[in-house]
């Protein structure tokens, strides 16, 4: 019997409840249900990075790590796929996830699969998320799936909501964890398989 695939979720949000945190939930729910239907078990941390804010820049400043941030760093690493959420900002990335992004390197996150969200107050800011997020990702060598989910408030209580969104990208990141050696296997730095070959297209 195989180990469970291990999906973290990072939300960037501020707020509790979050939108961040919310979408985050969906997203991972809807990649543990298709990998059920491969037969393969999967486990699910989340890590709110507002209960880390002090000591991220604390470590940016003094170059220092907490225990508790280099377990959540730790935790981070070895995982076998990330969610990862942000909220927009002034028509930005959150700094707080471009913060916690800049405290790893692709020796520590190169050939990670990802699956990239967020969430904002208008669909006008939904190029957030290839034009802020998918740089950083790329400079981490880490495999971003194709489609990113972005969810403006007004969609939360529209009929269908982001519904399809979110499946069409857990499928993407299912079928890359289902058809992809383990992430310990990988070279981050070899040249990586094209999307279209590890999903059968």
């Amino acid at each position: 019997m195989t180990d469970p695939t291990r999906i973290v979720v990072i939300s960037g949000g501020l707020g509790q409840p979050s939108s961040s945190r919310l979408l985050g939930d969906r997203l991972a729910d809807a990649v543990r249900t298709q990998l059920a239907e491969r037969d393969q078990e999967t486990e699910v941390e989340v890590v709110e990075l507002r209960q880390y804010a002090t000591e991220i820049a604390q470590t940016l400043i003094t170059g220092v790590e907490s225990t508790r941030l280099a377990e959540v760093k730790a935790t981070v690493s070895a995982a076998d796929a990330i969610v990862l959420v942000s909220p927009v900002f002034n028509a930005a990335v959150s700094g707080l996830v471009k913060s916690f992004l800049d405290l790893f390197t692709a020796d520590d996150l190169g050939g990670m699969p990802i699956l990239l969200a967020a969430t904002g107050g208008t669909a006008r800011h939904s190029l957030v998320i290839d034009h802020g997020l998918r740089p950083i990702t790329a400079y981490l060598r880490m495999w971003a799936v194709p489609t990113g989910v972005f969810v403006a408030t007004e969609e939360w209580g529209a009929t269908g909501g982001p519904t399809a969104r979110i499946a069409r990208a857990a499928g993407e990141l299912a079928d890359f964890l289902a058809r992809t050696p383990r992430r310990e296997t990988i070279d981050p730095y070899e040249s990586v398989v094209p999307f279209s070959q590890l999903l059968g297209r």
